[in-house]
């Protein structure tokens, strides 16, 4: 059985965070654990407040699983502080063989709620960039990371060659925000790779960007390489959104296991 690790906030209302990232591990067929950073109060309205896990927790929760156990990938999510993102970072730091690590640089939910404090921004740039395998900022991300703007898809390939220059190996641009076809960006250092999808029309998006990091981490975690993890969770992801579900009265989930659900005639 193959492992996958996520280092991120817990979200209450199950779409996103934490428990999108078990969900999303355990539907492609790889077991997950977490490390958890923040607690959120959140439902589909939005983010309503955030109690930040002491630092010498999360450290010990790293501490533990590497102790005790193989991890083939290792997911990080919202850090929303820099004694968070320094914890992480050190234990990382001292792993003899790093699994692949996929950091979605979380920094502000879809209801505007900031979920990375201000002066942490160049921290985790700093910190946690030249660790990661992938990074996968959306356009706001990418635009808030480089101060820059990002209007068009040539926008996203000199972005793409600028957030490779702060670390990562390779880098996935989420290009959803431009109108359009829903246009991502994969780069490896050396080749460029383009990933179109029809834009689906709904609003119950809530969690994609977590679900398709993680998605991608258990592809990795199985023994992907970096084209056919992304390709792969970028198919997933898109079903998910696709037959994503109303839950309360806001942004609704995306549906993490409609595929199996499907093939154990549990639904049409």
């Amino acid at each position: 059985m193959f492992r996958a690790l996520t280092i991120a906030g817990s979200d209450s209302c199950g779409g996103a965070g934490i428990q999108a990232d078990l969900k999303s591990f355990s539907a492609n067929g790889v077991y997950g654990m977490s490390v958890i950073t923040a607690v959120t109060c959140q439902n589909t309205m939005g983010v309503f407040g955030v109690q930040d896990i002491n630092p010498e927790i999360i450290e010990s929760q790293i501490n533990v699983i590497f102790d005790d156990i193989r991890v083939d990938a290792i997911k990080i999510g919202m850090v929303s502080k820099i004694e968070s993102i320094k914890a992480i970072a050190n234990n990382l730091k001292k792993i003899e063989k790093l699994p692949p690590v996929v950091l979605d640089p979380v920094m502000i939910s879809k209801s505007g709620f900031d979920l990375l404090s201000k002066d942490a921004k160049e921290t985790l740039v700093e910190e946690l960039f030249p660790l990661a395998t992938l990074v996968t900022p959306n356009l706001p991300e990418a635009e808030e990371i480089l101060g820059r703007e990002i209007k068009n898809l040539d926008d996203m390939k000199e972005s793409a060659l600028k957030l490779k220059e702060l670390g990562p190996k390779c880098v996935l641009v989420k290009g959803g925000h431009l109108e359009g076809e829903s246009t991502d960006l994969l780069f490896d250092g050396e080749n460029f790779s383009w990933l179109k999808q029809e834009r689906i029309n709904t609003k119950n998006t809530h969690g994609t960007g977590c679900t398709l990091s993680s998605a991608i981490a258990a592809n990795l975690a199985k023994g992907m390489n970096m084209q056919d993890a992304v390709k792969e969770g970028k198919r997933y992801i898109t079903c998910a959104i696709e037959h994503g579900f109303e839950l309360g009265k806001g942004v609704g989930p995306t549906n993490h296991f409609y595929e199996l659900y499907k093939k154990a005639g549990m639904i049409d």
